[in-house]
């Protein structure tokens, strides 16, 4: 009996430590946290260390007309559809934008930035999907191919997913001279074929980026908890406007999304698995 005793108390110890760690790891995860979405509170941001409002404009080429709030009637936010909580769901392709500023939002930093980009989407690219490439998300001050990180999913079925981090144009063409365009930004893609999404399911998506704009930079992306692929030393300058940088979302994107996270550090495999584990979302560690 006394045998047994021992062995129950050092399990008790171990299940302590076990819960101590986890709470540390969630409390390392909230004090890194820049941003947050559920969108269970709505369209705008549950937290945000900068402007928590969401925005419209009918196009990307009509940012004079911005309006605050969401105002796209095919779009909604669906209560208790979401992998937790409500979901919002992209009901058609549209040339109406939405997007939130970056400034604050972001811990952008010209010569040496890092940061996380955590979310989920849940779609049948093959079915839901129309013809032509498709942004869920896009963070950038110009365009995708101008000091710009984003996924997308190529324009035709079978449809691959693909994370893009391109520096600022003005330096990477120099590296076209005589080379095809598209093998060029190859080099700053990570591209997967055959990629886990379904309308019946939900995939979380990680994005770690370190010391962009600066030497040895590296940038991951990260699938149901499992790294996909890394890229580095693409040392190109990554130049913004901070003032008009973006977090646009569901660009011609047909499909749901829910608990878009923004980190001012590059997590860990760890901290991406803790993540895609959590039983109550980034939400429980707020």
């Amino acid at each position: 009996m006394k045998k047994v005793t021992i062995h129950f108390a050092w399990f008790l110890v171990a299940l302590l430590l076990i819960s101590a760690c986890k709470q540390a790891e969630n409390t390392d995860l909230k004090d890194s946290l820049t941003f947050f979405l559920s969108f269970d509170e709505g369209f705008n941001a549950d937290y945000a260390k900068g402007d928590p409002n969401i925005y419209t404009v009918p196009s990307r080429q009509q940012l004079d007309q911005v309006v605050v709030g969401m105002h796209q009637p095919a779009h909604e936010i669906i209560e208790d559809a979401g992998k937790f909580g409500a979901a919002f769901r992209f009901g058609s392709k549209s040339d109406t934008t939405l997007f939130f500023k970056a400034k604050d939002n972001i811990a952008y930093d010209p010569s040496n930035w890092s940061g996380s980009i955590s979310f989920w989407l849940s779609l049948d690219p093959a079915k839901d999907l129309e013809p032509g490439f498709t942004d869920p998300i896009q963070v950038t001050d110009t365009r995708w191919n101008d000091a710009s990180i984003w996924v997308d999913f190529t324009r035709e079925n079978p449809r691959d997913f693909r994370l893009g981090i391109i520096g600022d144009m003005t330096t990477w063409s120099q590296d076209t001279v005589g080379v095809p365009v598209d093998s060029v930004l190859a080099r700053r893609r990570i591209a997967v074929d055959d990629p886990p999404f379904a309308s019946a399911s939900w995939t979380h998506i990680g994005i770690t980026y370190e010391a962009l704009g600066g030497d040895q930079n590296t940038f991951s992306l990260y699938l149901n908890g499992e790294k996909i692929g890394t890229v580095s030393n693409v040392n190109d300058p990554f130049t913004w406007d901070l003032d008009n940088a973006k977090i646009y979302l569901g660009l011609s994107f047909i499909g749901s999304m829910d608990e878009l996270a923004i980190f001012n550090r590059p997590l860990s495999l760890e901290e991406i698995q803790a993540i895609y584990q959590l039983e109550g979302g980034i939400k429980s560690i707020l």
